[in-house]
């Protein structure tokens, strides 16, 4: 479960206040968290007896995985348990500082053009094998190889060389310096003996990898649940907590149904409605401790820019003018999160505040369609050419908040005739038939921010068909990002990322839509959390349950 959870939130304020009386107040400050339900009393017995093993934690998962091997996948849901088996060479830790990993040691020498790595000799692979520099060299080559289906390669692809230096060791020299060297190192290291040679989309390893990481795979059955054990070779010590069953529940209230019930133990994404009007009984709040802080991600409306419909820049900027984001966040997130201008993080370094959004007019939306040809027809519908502004808004099921985000937009726009459907669509169809593809007009979806900003899969022309699924297309664009990802100046770099979002605030290729808070709900049994600038789910393997606590007998391995 380590990594699992990409958010970062700085200093936590521990507040015993009942949830009615915060849902009152100003939303918390950035990056802040706060526990919102009242601590608990551990029992001192409990507590001296020290962390005891056993027990499962059981989470609630809105996507089934894809696959196992993480290089190979773009969503969430299957990197957050493919990150149980594989380690890096290098992390975060709890203070989001990079620290060594599989790593023993490294180096930062000559500006940053060359990095110097000695590996642990303790890390085995879960069949018994050593994870060695044989290893770490076939992902580095691995991942650089443009015929390998990673939308992760272009940090390896900057590489000029990889020597090895030691049996144990190694170093790699840059071109030109490379701001995100450091955390691209954090990339999962996989098994040569398995994968070499082997043909990469129909390995028996996306549904049974190998494990060097702190668990290993137990059971997937399709549909229902992925059921992990604690891996008892993992080097920096067993997990507590025996086993990790992720159950897949495509639908958010019947997940939070199934929370409320004591059938799932953590679930870090309440939406806003059960956050604040069902999470406040005194049965609730005894049984589970609550979380919030903004989180680093943001929900957008992305456009096929390639439609004929969305072209034009024009129209673009009609929708972000026709879109009451306010209202949007009001109605969708009851006022839990802040309206998005842009892809960065509102408050971190990055971030543009010079940008000031589309203000909310209707009338200067309808200016600018007619601008582009668009004139009111029969039903009020606009139509150009004799062709009505009518498109399909894709959303992934299950998702409540994105649904309830795609019907107020289409409540929004019909008001200045466009007409919208709204598509609902499981999960892994939504990936491989409509975004893999580019088969869509426009479709809701959110990207997280990691800690270390490198836009360039997103945004840079050569990824398009990968992360730019959209066919975002611009050329000083590809030279910013080109720029910001060769110096390591911050200062530098800030001018270069505050011209990208001026030029994607001025282009419109997404709407950017809002910045939800993070609403997390843990049960209280269990001990040992360590919240930081990283976040709450940073040490799980050092997590625990009383044993007079634990709820699940589980036989030890």
């Amino acid at each position: 479960m380590n990594r699992s959870i990409r958010f970062a939130f700085f200093a936590t304020v521990l507040l015993a206040l009942p949830l009615c009386a915060f849902a009152a107040e100003t939303p918390p400050p950035l990056y802040g968290a706060r526990l919102l339900s009242p601590p608990r009393a551990p029992d001192p017995a409990k507590v001296a007896a020290g962390p005891v093993s056993g027990d499962m934690v059981v989470m609630g998962m809105l996507g089934e995985p894809t696959t196992m091997l993480d290089f190979m996948s773009s969503d969430a849901s299957s990197r957050e348990v493919a990150a149980n088996f594989y380690v890096g060479l290098l992390k975060y830790d709890k203070n989001m500082e990079v620290v060594p990993w599989a790593a023993k040691s490294f180096e930062v020498q000559e500006d940053g053009l060359k990095l110097r790595f000695h590996l642990r000799e303790d890390i085995y692979w879960s069949d018994g094998q050593q994870l060695t520099v044989d290893d770490v060299e076939f992902t580095f080559n691995l991942m650089k190889d443009p015929e390998t289906p990673t939308a992760y390669g272009s940090d390896f692809r900057v590489v000029r060389q990889f020597t090895r230096t030691g049996e144990y060791a190694f170093e790699v020299t840059y071109e030109q310096p490379f701001p995100r060297a450091l955390s691209s190192w954090m990339q999962s290291i996989m098994p040569k003996h398995k994968l070499q040679g082997a043909d990469l989309r129909n390995t028996p390893l996306h549904r049974n990898p190998l494990s060097a990481g702190p668990y290993c795979m137990e059971e997937w059955q399709a549909g229902s649940h992925i059921r992990l054990r604690a891996n008892p070779g993992y080097f920096e010590g067993k997990p507590h907590i025996e086993s990790i069953y992720y159950r897949f529940i495509p639908d958010s209230t019947t997940m939070f149904l199934e929370l409320k019930s004591g059938a799932i133990d953590v679930l870090g994404g309440l939406t806003p409605l059960q956050f604040l009007r069902q999470t406040g009984t005194p049965e609730f709040r005894n049984s589970f401790d609550l979380w919030q802080w903004l989180a680093s991600a943001y929900t957008y409306m992305g456009y096929n820019l390639k439609s004929p419909l969305f072209s034009d820049v024009r129209v673009r900027r009609a929708i972000a003018h026709a879109l009451d984001k306010n209202e949007i966040v009001r109605g969708v997130l009851m006022g839990q999160g802040m309206a998005a201008s842009g892809p960065f993080r509102p408050g971190s370094w990055v971030y543009n505040a010079e940008i000031k959004d589309y203000e909310f007019n209707q009338e200067k939306a309808l200016s600018l369609l007619a601008e582009a040809g668009w004139e009111r027809g029969a039903k009020g519908i606009l139509h150009r050419n004799g062709r009505p502004f009518s498109f399909t808004l894709l959303v992934n099921q299950g998702n409540e908040t994105r649904i309830n985000a795609a019907q107020i937009i289409q409540f929004q726009l019909k008001k200045i005739g466009i007409d919208i459907k709204i598509r609902t669509v499981e999960w892994a169809a939504f990936l491989k038939q409509f975004v893999e593809t580019g088969f869509f007009d426009a479709l809701i979806l959110g990207w997280t921010i990691p800690h270390e900003p490198d836009p360039y899969e997103v945004w840079h022309s050569s990824r398009i068909g990968h992360l730019n699924f959209i066919s975002f297309n611009n050329s000083e664009v590809d030279s910013l990002l080109e720029a910001a990802r060769t110096t390591f100046d911050q200062t530098t770099r800030k001018t270069l990322y505050d011209r990208f979002q001026v030029i994607l605030h001025e282009e419109q290729p997404y709407c950017f839509l809002f910045v939800p808070y993070t609403q997390a709900a843990v049960h209280k049994r269990f001990m040992g959390l360590d919240p930081a600038p990283a976040g709450i789910f940073h040490n799980t393997n050092f997590w625990w349950v009383p044993q007079s606590d634990q709820r699940y007998r589980l036989e030890t391995q």
